[in-house]
């Protein structure tokens, strides 16, 4: 009994070790069948590439953008900007920065398997000029496989009144990529950077709005801006070059907390929103303006609740937890047009 045993064994070792070298003869042959295109099966909301920070913990950049996105509905795919352990709000943090070739490299490989239909292009933390450059080579790159490309651009630069990327990035963003663009989600501070206007005033940002329009995009959402204690989006969609722009405001409450990753949380939330919406850019920021003050919210309740002061606490986003809130908020804040 026990020399069957062996026998069967024995035979199994040789079955698997024979198998093992069949497979890879057959992945060195041309009898492996070719990989099916991930584009025969296009998304039926939209494939989205987008290029931005990535950290291992915590939920920045595109940790704070492709999950959300994929709940929308989209098919996202990432290239990370620099992959760090963390975010450079703790005390340390180790890991490495794509270069412009580096991101050319991975957009040719792309580009050889006819993988580089895409229907939108998202970008938010990009920290040099070659990189930025790189970025508008991809620009024209997926409008030619796509001329109907919409680029979404969050133009992270700083917030009240500090740089936090190279200030020679400004005029990049204002002269080359602004006249690209097809959305702009700038802050405040940003918003000023790009048109040389300070804004201290409620009419101030609807003319800044103005004037990105005229330089290129057609959307404009100008996130946050401080005027007198209150934080108020305004929001700018010109549907034709002939036309005056419809404009609103929604008035954003300001929580005692500090937390990292909302910018690009938001922006990939107006980028799902106003895809659905693509004519009521005040809907898309309702929804989007709802759903991130919902992780917001939660976020505060949980660490509170555990014990930290979320007064004295950066807090990392509580994304998962939050999958509802994104997926189906409920509209607690409301665009206001003006007339």
């Amino acid at each position: 009994m026990s020399c069957s045993l062996f026998a069967i064994a024995f035979d199994y070792s040789l079955f698997r070790r024979s198998y093992f070298y069949r497979s890879r003869s057959l992945r060195k042959s041309a009898m492996v069948p070719p990989p099916i295109l991930s584009l025969a099966l296009p998304s039926e909301t939209g494939r989205v590439l987008s290029i931005q920070s990535h950290t291992v913990q915590g939920y920045v950049g595109n940790k704070a953008a492709v999950f959300p996105l994929q709940l929308l509905g989209y098919d996202v795919d990432p290239i990370n900007s620099v992959q760090f352990s963390n975010h450079t709000g703790y005390p340390s943090f180790k890991g490495q920065v794509l270069d412009g070739q580096q991101l050319w490299d991975l957009i040719e490989g792309l580009a050889g398997n006819d993988l580089l239909y895409y229907t939108h292009l998202l970008t938010g933390y990009i920290g040099s000029v070659s990189f930025l450059n790189t970025v508008l080579e991809v620009v024209n790159k997926l409008r030619s496989v796509n001329p109907g490309l919409v680029y979404v651009c969050d133009p992270v630069m700083g917030d009240e009144g500090t740089f936090y990327v190279p200030p020679e990035l400004a005029s990049v963003y204002r002269e080359k990529v602004v006249p690209v663009a097809s959305m702009l989600t700038p802050n405040q501070f940003e918003a000023e950077q790009l048109t040389g206007f300070r804004i201290v005033s409620e009419q101030d940002g609807r003319e800044a709005c103005n004037i990105l329009h005229a330089a290129g995009p057609a959307k404009v959402v100008i996130t946050s801006i401080n005027i007198d204690g209150d934080l108020i989006l305004i929001g700018s969609h010109r549907k034709g070059k002939d036309q005056c722009p419809e404009q609103f405001r929604i008035v954003i409450p300001k929580v005692a907390a500090y937390f990292t990753g909302t910018g690009d949380l938001m922006t990939a939330l107006l980028l799902g929103w106003s895809n659905k919406y693509p004519d009521n850019l005040d809907e898309a920021a309702e929804l989007a303006v709802s759903s991130l003050q919902a992780v917001i919210q939660r976020t505060k309740n949980d660490y509170g609740h555990a014990g930290f002061d979320s007064r004295t606490s950066s807090l990392e986003l509580r994304l998962i937890q939050s999958q509802e809130d994104i997926r189906n908020p409920k509209v607690n804040f409301k665009a206001q047009r003006y007339n």
